[in-house]
């Protein structure tokens, strides 16, 4: 019997300057390649192109040599490309915090059964530090107010670590475009309340003073729109007219934590896929 070729898929994400050529450009460097374009999507906002492409290969590919290739034309094009092999060896997770710690104490009790590696804790003040350190993890402090000085930090720590997938552990910034279009489908947010509803930083007290009778998060990963990204989970609870906005807090981000860990889990594991703005659960 007549071994199958192995299938190689390689993620191709572009950003720079918008101007014309771009997609031509990647698309037929791909085809030269004997590559097939099996997915493709880009954006332009105030001037910020970002795209990504997903190329699938019916043989191995010389990963080395197709690296030098593509950030050659990407010095042509005037383009940052990263590039992001699909393979079965074991991923590297980046989670970021700000002050609350119990999504990020789940992330570290449950990591045994992840099929990746807590590689780095990035976080807006020293808050959650000592947890990482009694985790044996490294803790990144960036303090930095400007959000685009920011994000050229976190990407330098991302490289760094060699991150394949970001996890926001109720990280309070908003994250740009051009930081999130180099990790597509590839952050994982976890919101409290059940999107579309509740969008932004107060869904607790939205929830609270419309006298919610249900109370959820979401698990979604994240797009250049806010709370806007394809969800992957959702759950709730029942809310009593008599809780306080403290009680619902604190059954909120328990909730918080645990589905952060399943979708961070589902996705390490293969078993998300995202098609259409949809999150597809493999059995």
């Amino acid at each position: 019997m007549s071994r199958k070729p192995k299938r190689t898929v390689v993620g191709i994400t572009a950003v720079g300057p918008d101007k014309e050529g771009v997609v031509a450009a990647f698309t037929n460097f791909a085809f030269r390649q004997d590559g097939n374009v099996e997915k493709i999507n880009q954006n332009v906002i105030k001037g910020l192109f970002g795209m990504h492409m997903e190329v699938s290969f019916a043989r191995e590919v010389d990963t080395g040599r197709l690296d030098r290739e593509i950030q050659r034309l990407a010095s042509e094009q005037n383009m940052e490309v990263s590039v992001h092999h699909e393979t079965n060896s074991e991923k590297n997770v980046a989670v970021m915090v700000t002050r609350e710690p119990l999504c990020l104490e789940a992330i570290i009790a449950g990591r045994s059964s992840l099929a990746g590696r807590i590689s780095a804790v990035i976080g807006t003040e020293r808050t959650l530090a000592p947890i990482a350190r009694r985790a044996h993890i490294p803790f990144v402090l960036i303090q930095e107010r400007n959000q685009s000085k920011a994000e050229e930090r976190i990407l330098r720590a991302c490289k760094k670590y060699d991150i394949d997938v970001i996890a926001l552990a109720r990280y309070m910034r908003i994250l740009t475009p051009n930081f999130v279009w180099r990790y597509p489908n590839r952050i994982i947010n976890i919101h409290p309340s059940l999107l579309p509803a509740f969008p932004g930083a107060s869904a607790y007290e939205q929830a609270h003073e419309r006298g919610t009778k249900i109370v959820g998060v979401t698990a979604h990963y994240v797009s250049e729109d806010l709370d806007q990204g394809p969800i992957i989970f959702q759950d709730s609870f029942e809310a009593d007219p008599g809780y306080t906005l403290a009680e619902i807090k604190q059954r909120g981000q328990r909730l918080e934590a645990a589905l952060l860990f399943k979708a961070l889990k589902m996705h390490l594991a293969g078993r998300l896929e995202v098609r259409w703005r949809k999150v597809h659960v493999r059995r």
